[in-house]
């Protein structure tokens, strides 16, 4: 089944569009991989990414939109990746990035391109354990900026997972997030008061 990519704010695609036009922001981009490409670079795929601070005890999690990541395709695959920011002022391109993510982003894509059901993807940050997941969420309608984790949606891991988290397995939201919430919480030393 396809999946349905939510459409992204246009300020945020014109933002993009301006860097990637820009021999300045491209050249001072530590992405070597954008820097040398031969052929046009376009965005494609924008994906909101939502930020995950907490998980309680009982596995609900609330998520805030952090911003839009378009990945930037040089001829058959994706080399970096553009992230923008909202602003007092709107949305405004942050900054160009590659590395493993992108690669993981693009694969775990079409991985979820195969599932038998829509999903609308998005991404989803959780800082505490430095572990970032394609979010493939269920309703396909929304409009990508808000909600929150269902417990049928599915999570993938990208690699670099943390230890013990399988990259590219799908989980269920309420199976991942009940695992994550004892490796999320904070961890007391002998000695220290309850």
């Amino acid at each position: 089944m396809p999946l349905h990519v939510p459409p992204a704010p246009a300020p945020a695609l014109r933002s993009v569009l301006t860097a990637l036009g820009s021999p300045t922001a491209v050249r001072e981009a530590p992405t070597p991989a954008l820097r040398a490409a031969q052929e046009p670079a376009t965005p494609e795929l924008p994906l909101p990414v939502h930020v995950l601070d907490r998980i309680s005890a009982d596995g609900m999690a609330a998520t805030r939109l952090a911003g839009w990541r378009f990945l930037i395709r040089c001829g058959d695959h994706a080399v970096a990746a553009a992230e923008t920011m909202l602003t007092p002022d709107g949305w405004a391109f942050s900054h160009f990035f590659e590395g493993p993510y992108v690669a993981s982003t693009e694969r775990a894509l079409r991985q979820a391109e195969t599932m038998g059901q829509p999903y609308q993807p998005r991404l989803l940050s959780m800082p505490s354990l430095y572990m970032l997941t394609l979010w493939l969420h269920g309703d396909i309608a929304g409009d990508g900026a808000t909600g929150h984790p269902e417990p049928s949606d599915l999570l993938v891991p990208l690699a670099p997972a943390p230890p013990g988290i399988p990259a590219h397995v799908p989980h269920r939201v309420a199976d991942l997030l009940p695992v994550l919430t004892h490796r999320a919480a904070p961890v007391r030393l002998l000695g220290s008061p309850a």
